[in-house]
């Protein structure tokens, strides 16, 4: 591939899937750090242009998931997928208490699963990948991930259903592993 036709395909990437890796990223990172992870992706997508499959975007947010990796381990400032609820949109319910009492037991809930859990829910819940593209992102079979997502929705219904005393507990025995 001449350099041309490198540019081309690297301009086709950034303008079809940018906003996606994006989203992507800001869920997972504070503000201030997502465009350099953003960046950073397509820099390797560049250097690595003759390994990105047809179907790009769940390679892509492979590669930004391993760039947030690095990056984060290296600058300590990651807490696995700290996903902000309160930037989802409201739930159509039936009253304002109704809705502040679910969205509270789900951010407990949610705070209750292991990293690893976060992680699978959100590729499909968040991201909206299918779960051949999300093991794709994750490096395991389809089997295997859908495998993980089944678990990690039950331990998230399981962690929901639970009295707020008997959550604190297990809050403190999650920071303890």
């Amino acid at each position: 591939m001449d350099d041309a036709e490198a540019q081309e395909r690297l301009t086709g990437l950034w303008v079809e899937h940018h906003e996606q890796v994006t989203r992507f990223v800001a869920r997972r990172v504070a503000p201030e750090l997502v465009e350099d992870v953003v960046s950073e992706s397509f820099l390797v997508a560049w250097r690595r242009l003759d390994d990105v499959p047809r179907d790009a975007r769940p390679w892509l947010f492979g590669v930004a998931r391993n760039v947030l990796a690095t990056h984060l381990r290296t600058h300590g400032r990651w807490r696995a997928l700290s996903v902000r609820l309160e930037q989802q949109p409201e739930p159509a319910r039936q009253g304002a208490d109704d809705v502040a009492v679910d969205r509270a037991d789900l951010r407990q809930a949610w705070e209750l699963l292991s990293d690893g859990d976060r992680e699978v829910i959100a590729l499909v819940a968040w991201d909206g990948l299918t779960a051949v593209e999300a093991a794709r992102v994750l490096g395991c079979r389809p089997t295997t991930f859908s495998v993980r997502l089944t678990r990690a929705r039950k331990r998230l219904l399981a962690f929901s259903e639970v009295p707020s005393e008997t959550a604190e507990v297990l809050q403190k025995l999650q920071e303890a592993r």
